[in-house]
């Protein structure tokens, strides 16, 4: 048998090592990004289309715009809401006017743009049924009654849900980017939330008040980017009644 030897520059290791490397954050993704069986992709949006801004509802539209930034175009709330909710929940929301799930995955890209304290938010809306009933998650720096955690909002100020939340999520510099992922599965009643690490959920919840209803996205009362939203769901529905007028 004849055995080959080669000996390796520095360079020629650090290639191997990236390339080793990038590989494994591949299979990784791919694993994280697991679909249940049964779910279709029935919704995504890269906001590279001006147009795209049409496909939601908000709030106050004036405080929505689809920007530009290094990596390509994104649904951006630049601005405070101009809207008074009738129960205490988020001001700033853009809904998905004609898409109704159940049971669902959502991943998104999400850039929080506001300077760092306790509330700084970002949050993600679904099971919207009409501005007073819905559930959201509120992605937040610091935990307590009223941050960081999963939402209840039924005709009466918002109740936290969560069985299981974190002491606080970093949301890092203004503009980093982060990989958000919600699981919603009717049958079990449960709602799990991730950020960035798919493998082990952020939040959790078990509740079916809605068994359907809208996504969408905003923020308590901070700014920020959506981006390359997809959502999956083994069925759908359409509604075109408007939720906030």
């Amino acid at each position: 048998m004849i055995i080959l030897k080669k000996e390796f520059n520095s360079m020629q290791i650090n290639f191997i090592f990236c390339l080793l490397t990038t590989l494994f954050t591949q299979s990784s993704l791919l694993a994280q990004s697991t679909i249940p069986e049964g779910y279709q992709l029935v919704y995504f949006q890269d906001f590279e289309s001006p147009q795209s801004i049409r496909d939601f509802e908000m709030t106050d539209e004036k405080a929505w715009k689809i920007s530009k930034g290094k990596t390509g175009n994104s649904l951006e709330l630049f601005g405070k809401s101009h809207y008074k909710a009738r129960v205490r929940s988020p001001y700033n929301i853009a809904v998905l006017k004609n898409l109704i799930v159940g049971d669902f995955v959502l991943e998104a890209d999400l850039s929080q743009t506001g300077k760092e304290y306790g509330h700084r938010d970002l949050c993600l809306f679904f099971g919207f049924t009409n501005s007073t009933n819905f559930y959201y998650v509120h992605i937040a720096s610091k935990a307590d009654n009223n941050a960081n955690n999963i939402f209840l909002v039924n005709d009466e100020p918002r109740t936290n849900i969560a069985i299981k939340t974190t002491t606080g999520t970093n949301w890092g510099e203004t503009n980093s980017i982060h990989k958000v992922r919600i699981e919603r599965d009717l049958k079990k009643g449960s709602i799990k939330v991730f950020f960035d690490d798919f493998s082990t959920p952020i939040m959790e919840a078990n509740d079916t008040h809605f068994m359907e209803g809208k996504i969408g996205f905003g923020s308590f009362d901070d700014t920020g980017k959506f981006d390359n939203i997809k959502i999956w769901s083994p069925q759908i529905s359409e509604k075109k009644k408007g939720l906030f007028r």
